[in-house]
């Protein structure tokens, strides 16, 4: 069958080619020689292995929940009877259709520390920051928060190793349009008449969303959450165009996917590479799986 030929051929025999260079020195431009468990042992003593590990974990950990919640919260606002709605609609879906490259453009100018959109916006409201500040200050014994003096002057964003995962989180934060329609065909799924029951039982609109609208949207949250996790550890465009193919300052942003790319076709070691995908698939599966187990304590279906 032709379903069996493009499995067999486009996926199996790749994978199992893949699995087996894992385990050989393979410089690409030479025959692969096998050499067992050596490219798995070297990646348990590679610091800068732990280092991109470690930073595609805390992208994920910040990335997956802001990006949730932003996405419910527009969902829940564009699901009411609004004035312009299908034009707020439109506009937030309009992001996941541009070229990531193009996106990464328009972003490194927004974050240009001397002349972006964010670092003006961000000294126009210094007064009101620096007041808030000294306001801290004044309840706290002289502590001040330094992050938000650095927010008021205008942060370095892209060359800062403080500043530039809060970008990338920022730019993933843009990027939520497909999450929210996703999220708005869940609410339209919700029976109108739990709404009215819950009414009639006084609760308020809060309480509502807390116990109507969330467990009915908890199994597009799960589906949400799983697809957002597989994303953002395949993350690699974006970062890679923003950091101009870099590593990013003090490898900051340089996350698992750079790494293995630069591995197989930078530094020619497909073996180390291919050891490092089958590592990345593992992770993924026994991360899908942990968001399975929590799921099944506390996603609600209809009907079950």
């Amino acid at each position: 069958a032709p379903w069996w030929v493009g499995f067999l051929f486009f996926l199996a025999v790749p994978m199992g080619m893949s699995l087996y260079i894992s385990f050989c020195d393979y410089p690409l431009l030479q025959p692969p020689v096998f050499i067992g468990t050596a490219n798995y042992a070297a990646l348990a003593g590679d610091p800068v292995f732990g280092k991109v590990l470690v930073n595609t974990l805390v992208f994920a950990a910040l990335a997956i929940p802001l990006g949730t919640v932003l996405a419910i919260l527009l969902a829940v606002l564009l699901n009411q009877n609004l004035p312009g709605q299908g034009l707020f609609r439109t506009c937030l879906f309009v992001p996941t259709v541009v070229p990531l490259v193009g996106a990464a453009l328009v972003w490194l100018w927004l974050l240009n520390p001397e002349y972006g959109l964010i670092n003006a916006v961000l000294r126009l409201l210094a007064p009101l920051a620096n007041g808030v500040n000294e306001l801290i200050a004044s309840l706290s014994g002289g502590h001040r928060l330094t992050w938000l003096s650095e927010l008021a002057a205008g942060p370095q964003w892209l060359a800062s190793p403080h500043w530039a995962m809060a970008a990338l989180v920022l730019i993933s934060l843009w990027g939520v349009g497909s999450a929210v329609v996703i999220y708005l065909a869940g609410l339209q799924e919700i029976p109108v008449d739990l709404y009215e029951a819950a009414m009639l039982d006084g609760a308020s609109a809060p309480r509502r969303f807390w116990h109507v609208t969330l467990p009915g949207l908890s199994p597009v949250i799960l589906f949400n959450v799983i697809t957002g996790l597989i994303g953002t550890w395949q993350i690699f465009a974006l970062p890679y165009v923003l950091m101009r193919g870099e590593q990013g300052p003090g490898r900051s942003t340089y996350f698992y996917t750079m790494y293995l790319f630069d591995n197989a076709f930078r530094y020619l070691k497909m073996g180390y590479a291919s050891a490092m995908a089958w590592i990345q698939l593992l992770i993924i599966l026994l991360l899908t799986a942990l968001v399975f187990w929590v799921g099944k304590r506390t996603v609600h279906y209809r009907g079950a």
